[in-house]
């Protein structure tokens, strides 16, 4: 099971890092997205994967779950929905203000000199 969950792990990060370095604003989005579910299902295994585990510590119990991880999980995905609406409504003014959703801005004169209007 952990090495199921270090692959997902591994592919959610490649794949995030592969669309943050894209240079359109929605697959930068989706990059970020990805990268905090990365982090998200990190922290969530960082508090043991145990099956029907117990949340305190009581007499007889000898696997348990740690609820502090999955305290930092909630409240991750709280902050990451707020801040992805944050920013898609930030990429957005910014594709209605130039009518491109390019994540570098060119200069006017390159852009006109790439289109072959000079």
């Amino acid at each position: 099971m952990e090495f199921l969950v270090a692959s997902a792990i591994g592919i959610l990060t490649a794949g995030g890092i592969y669309l943050v370095l894209r240079l359109r604003t929605f697959p930068v989005i989706l990059g970020i997205s990805l990268l905090t579910y990365a982090v998200n299902v990190f922290l969530f295994t960082s508090g043991r994967l145990t099956i029907a585990g117990a949340p305190i510590l009581r007499d007889g119990v000898t696997h348990y779950a740690d609820p502090l991880p999955q305290a930092l999980v909630l409240t991750a995905i709280v902050i990451s929905f707020g801040m992805t609406a944050v920013v898609v409504m930030i990429g957005l003014g910014a594709f209605l203000g130039s009518n491109d959703d390019h994540v570098d801005d060119q200069p006017e004169t390159e852009t006109a000199d790439a289109e072959g209007r000079s």
